[in-house]
């Protein structure tokens, strides 16, 4: 039929014998073919030759010399296409040992991980065991890549043809450009060691081969020419969650590159999110298993999230079908591609329509890749690649029997063999039998029962007959019962049976079940059916974890009355007064105030504040520090935010806010910070605050210098030298600063930007600070570049140098009495924040842990106690003095009429440790309620059951479960011993 010599070049030698050329054609009669997703032909033929499909149609004219193949009750599909893959490629090896902090290569990036050189086809060696397994899930061409680095370089797509040479199989040897937030494993340097240092990365790196394609670099960098020479190339992004793709069209988004992206299959927890990137998406089906739920101590472990996780996942391809959303399914993920499968019959038991599952498999990857005129379809020209079926693909019980891919046949189960899996029933001497068949077309299985006994059984099948041995009902006698029959059709099987003293009856077993017909092939569900047989989905809340809301609240008119309000304000504080939320702000605070559209609540013995803010926090982020470099001002918290951490809600039930979210401290300058307002629900973006005043953290002492660090040998190594990176820097933005006011070419540099903002009073510092000699010595520093440092956080010395810290202009975030965790906080005292007020700085307390976070209330009263603060200061402490060390005062932080509607309903004195936050709203959004979080306990509690009953359905009908392991939350503040936070 056809013969591998025909993939072969003209002028490759060969010494495998007489080369004969195959120009015949090949006929693939009588059988329904889908010819594309959106058109299918019954009793159909398709015609081949040399590899590509000639015609396809119902009356096609066969020419003389043709091979013809009989399909009837067979069914043609296109052969997939899986564009996302490392077939053919060798894992990367771990190179180096220790710390690297300059690049190892000469004459490309400075940037290790940065690889856009990178040849797919300069390691690819065909796997014919791999492409045998695909075969198998029905994949024909692969688009393959190697997966090491942020820029991964190029991609090949190669066809699965075992009996053809490379030059063949290879269909496009340069097809995508690849990247990801992952290093490279085979180079040690540092940077970037958390995904906004990939970011930062990703970012100066675009904005360097711009630089370098204007001509403006005298030297040759190989890497920058490549990512020049690649960027016509379909891009395609790893991100691997819907939060890291968000990010990655973030990165996209800023130099107009619409990448495709590698989802994660949480898509579905914010698809209007999803859609909105315009972004097709790779989507693995690596759907989680069930937790093994037996032990009911472990099952109530389990978190909401996980237990949704695996009940949700299933859903995310209809949803995103639903949605108009483009994407392509890939085996990519997955622990083994035999899950593929089935996880893709669970897809289409969720919802997911056959027609979209098919066009995810072919059409989709195809016109990504820009074959659509060869691949994803049996049109005339296309590639002969295509799958011969005993019916639906997307059925479970339908068989693959042959892969051709270039006109090459692969086949997976003979289909000339009789198949006669499936059920039926029989008589034997009275006793009534139940018999199951499966694998008859490869490897056959038996399994018979007799009276709801299960009895041992052999079977072997060949040539359409049937050979059967099993034990007699009777199990006190060892006798065997031996059956030779033939598969006549395929409902029955006819033959005789010989009973074990030799006497031989008639033996027919009928079928009891049946593969679909050919006429139900193909029909999906009717959109909008929502029959009783439907999944069960958990319903998606904002944040899709618990406490989240079903539907995103929305700002309200409140009136709260009779209250005892803290205005921090001239007016102070006010008893058995009533305060107006109106259109997201404060309208009105006075006696006997009314409005006929607020709700009213009742604030009687109750107190109203402004809302806490936190000026020195890590929460709501998902990483904290980017310490490959002494600097990293270019990178940013906003990039980073997890709008999903429960942090955020258990701060509001603290009466948070608003909050700092600060780089952490592994280097003297760190990254930007985010200011974020704890909008529970919103998406991580609108959490920050409009025109946020820029921020960024800088950090002394023991952090920085990595006192406690066995492996580092970055600079600084001492306090010295800490002082040495600080000129260093700000001496190199000055100069980039006057060069880019110079109205001369300048090179695009994200970090000294963002110095050179500081240097023009644009950006504000906040930085980690203990011991005086450190606070006097960049205090020194700022003079003499003419800036002056914000805030100093933490700050336990500076009761020492209160009076220099006011002559500098600079405020105070300090702990309330925190001392003695290590050596230089030994002089801290808990009188330090009063001290501080009282010299006429501005003093603030914050938490700079998740716990402490919650209770910051109680944290300000300790300065009444330890420094006879007024009880009016000390509120302030955690309120309006934060606010202005964050120069977001004119917004928030006290209670005057135009202000946010950031405040807070007390059930007691507020500095007391009885209070209780009973409403937390923003902008006049109810994000924390008391009485609501009793009913969501209760809701939680009845999701999880019935979560808990389906997780043991499944594992009762004998499907594979995962253990429940027990999580660890992680501490969260500068000084923890494991990452300098």
């Amino acid at each position: 039929m056809c013969s591998f010599s025909l993939f072969a070049q003209d002028y490759f030698p060969s010494n495998s014998g007489v080369i004969a050329n195959n120009s015949n054609y090949t006929a693939f009669t009588n059988a329904t073919i889908h010819v594309s997703p959106t058109e299918t032909l019954n009793n159909a033929t398709l015609l081949i030759k040399e590899g590509k499909v000639v015609s396809v149609g119902t009356s096609v004219n066969i020419p003389k010399n043709t091979t013809k193949i009989d399909l009837s009750g067979k069914t043609i599909y296109p052969s997939f296409i899986d564009m996302y893959t490392t077939f053919g490629v060798e894992k990367p090896k771990r190179g180096g040992n220790g710390p690297q902090y300059g690049a190892s290569r000469s004459g490309y990036y400075w940037n290790d991980h940065v690889m856009p050189e990178q040849d797919v086809m300069a390691s690819f060696k065909y796997d014919a065991k791999s492409a045998s397994e695909l075969h198998k899930l029905g994949f024909g061409v692969v688009n393959t890549h190697m997966p090491d680095g942020v820029v991964r370089g190029t991609g090949a797509l190669i066809a699965l043809n075992n009996n053809a040479d490379n030059a063949m199989r290879i269909v496009d040897g340069k097809t995508t450009q690849h990247l990801s937030f992952s290093k490279s494993v085979t180079s040690q340097q540092r940077y970037p060691s958390s995904i906004m240092g990939s970011m930062a990365l990703l970012r100066q790196m675009y904005d360097d081969a711009k630089w370098y394609e204007a001509g403006h670099v005298d030297t040759k960098d190989l890497s920058l020419e490549a990512l020049n020479k690649n960027k016509n190339l379909l891009q395609i992004f790893e991100a691997g969650s819907r939060a890291n793709l968000m990010r990655a069209d973030k990165v996209g988004d800023a130099y107009n590159i619409q990448y495709t992206i590698v989802g994660g299959g949480d898509e579905y927890e914010r698809i209007d999110d999803i859609k909105g990137t315009n972004a097709t998406i790779i989507l693995p089906i690596d759907f989680q298993l069930a937790y093994d739920v037996d032990d009911p101590f472990l099952a109530s472990t389990l978190s909401l999230s996980d237990m949704r996780s695996w009940n949700q996942q299933p859903h995310n391809p209809r949803l995103l079908a639903e949605n108009g959303i483009n994407f392509a399914l890939t085996t990519h993920g997955l622990k083994s591609n035999k899950t593929f499968s089935s996880n893709l019959m669970k897809a289409v038991e969720n919802g997911l329509s056959k027609q979209k599952a098919l066009e995810a498999l072919t059409t989709v990857p195809a016109a990504l890749l820009g074959k659509s005129d060869v691949l994803g379809t049996l049109k005339t020209g296309s590639y002969a690649n295509f799958l011969i079926t005993d019916g639906d693909i997307f059925e479970k019980k339908t068989k693959l029997y042959e892969n051709w891919v270039q006109g090459t046949a692969h086949v997976i189960k003979d289909m000339t063999v009789k198949d006669i899996d499936g059920d039926y029933t029989f008589k034997l001497a009275g006793e009534s039998y139940k018999l199951s068949i499966s694998g008859s077309t490869g490897k056959s299985n038996a399994k018979l029962e007799s009276n709801n006994k299960s009895l041992g059984t052999k079977l072997n099948y060949s040539d359409d007959w049937v050979n059967l041995t099993f034990k007699t009902p009777d199990s006190t006698k060892k006798e065997y019962i031996r059956i030779v029959a033939n598969a006549t059709t395929n409902n029955s099987l006819n033959g005789k049976a010989i009973l074990p003293n030799g006497n031989e009856l008639t033996f027919v077993a009928n079928k009891t079940n049946s593969s679909a017909s050919s006429s139900d092939q193909g029909k999906d569900k009717k959109k909008g059916d929502t029959s009783s047989d439907a999944p069960f989905m958990s319903p998606i809340t904002y944040p899709n974890l618990a406490y989240g809301f079903t539907e995103k609240p929305k700002s309200e008119t409140l009136l709260f009355k009779n209250a005892t309000v803290w205005t921090n304000e001239s007016e102070g504080i006010l008893e058995n007064t009533d305060v107006l939320i109106k259109d997201g702000k404060i309208s009105k605070i006075g006696k006997d105030l009314s409005n006929n559209r607020a709700t009213v609540i009742d604030a009687t013995g109750k107190h109203v504040t402004a809302g806490i803010i936190d000026e020195h926090s890590h929460l709501a982020a998902a990483s904290i520090n980017e310490g490959g470099q002494n600097s990293s001002a270019e990178v940013t918290i906003e990039d980073v935010l997890d709008e999903e951490d429960i942090g955020i809600y258990r701060n509001l039930a603290g009466g948070v806010t608003s909050i700092q979210v600060l780089h952490g401290s592994a280097n003297p300058i760190g990254g930007r910070s985010a200011i974020i307002k704890l909008k529970w629900g919103e998406a991580a973006d609108d959490l920050i605050y409009e025109d946020s005043p820029k921020f960024i953290k800088f950090a002394l002492g023991e952090n920085v210098k990595q006192s406690r660090s066995r492996t580092n040998s970055r600079f600084p190594q001492s306090r010295m030298g800490v002082e040495q990176v600080f000129v260093d820097y700000f001496t190199r933005a000055k100069a980039y600063d006057d060069l880019k006011k110079s109205g001369k070419p300048y090179r695009k540099d994200t970090e000294m930007e963002t110095l050179a903002e500081i240097l023009n009073g644009e950006r504000f510092i906040s930085c980690h600070s203990y011991v005086q000699s450190e606070i006097n010595m960049l205090m020194k520093v700022a003079d003499q570049f003419d800036f002056t440092i914000n805030t100093f956080t933490h700050i336990l010395e500076g009761y020492k140098v209160a009076d220099k810290m006011k002559a500098h202009g600079a405020g105070g975030s300090t702990f309330s009495d925190w001392w003695a965790y290590k050596y230089e906080v030994n002089d801290a005292i808990p009188h330090n924040a009063a001290i501080m007020h009282n010299a006429g700085i501005t003093v603030a307390i914050n938490s700079d842990d998740p716990e402490m976070s919650r209770r910051l209330n109680q944290e300000a009263a300790k300065s009444v106690k330890y420094g006879g603060v007024s009880e009016e200061e000390a509120w302030k402490f955690v309120t309006l003095n934060p606010a202005k060390l964050l120069h977001l005062d004119k917004r928030v932080g006290s209670l005057k009429v135009g202000k946010d509607a950031d405040v807070v309903l007390w059930s007691d004195h507020p500095l007391s440790i009885y209070a209780k936050a009973e409403k937390t709203i923003i902008e006049g959004v109810t994000y924390f309620d008391l009485a609501r979080d009793k009913q969501m306990r209760e809701a939680i509690k009845k999701e999880k059951s019935e979560l808990i009953n389906l997780m043991l359905q499944d594992k009762n009908k004998g499907l594979k479960t995962q253990p429940v392991k027990k999580k660890e939350e992680k501490t969260m503040h500068c000084d923890s011993m494991d990452s300098h936070y």
